[in-house]
């Protein structure tokens, strides 16, 4: 028999990354991992900006950013501004770093149910080439019956299927959550 435990985690693991990289997706609320895509160059090396500093959502509006060094107020500073594709404007005081989060317009809101619909692509794509892999080791297995092979088959379109409707349905709520005004 086909154990198909192995292609499981696998696909679990996509899920996850994908509930992951819709974290980082804006919805016009104030979220820490809005900047966890930042990097910031301190010390001669580019970081993350949490390894720098500490973000706390002040409130639904306001991201506050204190640095752990305030000597990297403006290398931090500068790299939320380079991050285009957040459109952030911060500003510092000199102990900390004020970043407003901006309210969405609905052509903005549209734009990024589209950005993030490429991340449900991407992680259906790799649930597929997961499913690929799988077969291809399946057949390379020469002491399986024909039916076993094609119940093993089964198994894994029906894994695959499953895990598509778990990213479906994980990409519905944050698509239904970016266009609520």
């Amino acid at each position: 028999m086909f154990d198909t435990n192995e292609e499981r985690k696998k696909m679990e693991s996509k899920v996850e990354w994908f509930r992951e990289e819709m974290k980082k997706v804006r919805t016009g609320r104030a979220h820490p991992d809005m900047l966890s895509s930042i990097k910031v160059e301190v010390y001669g090396q580019f970081m993350p900006l949490n390894q720098v500093s500490n973000i706390t959502a002040a409130d639904a509006t306001l991201l506050v950013i204190t640095p752990f060094d305030p000597a990297n107020i403006e290398a931090i500073s500068a790299a939320i501004r380079a991050d285009q594709a957040l459109g952030l404007n911060p500003a510092d005081d000199g102990r900390v770093i004020r970043v407003p989060i901006p309210a969405l317009t609905e052509e903005r809101r549209k734009e990024i149910v589209k950005t993030a619909s490429g991340k449900v692509e991407e992680a259906k794509v790799a649930l597929r080439n997961i499913r690929e892999d799988a077969r291809k080791a399946m057949k390379a297995v020469a002491d399986m019956s024909e039916d076993v092979k094609k119940r093993a088959e089964k198994e894994i379109d029906d894994l695959t299927k499953e895990f598509n409707e778990k990213i479906d349905a994980e990409f519905k709520s944050k698509s239904d959550e970016i266009m609520k005004l």
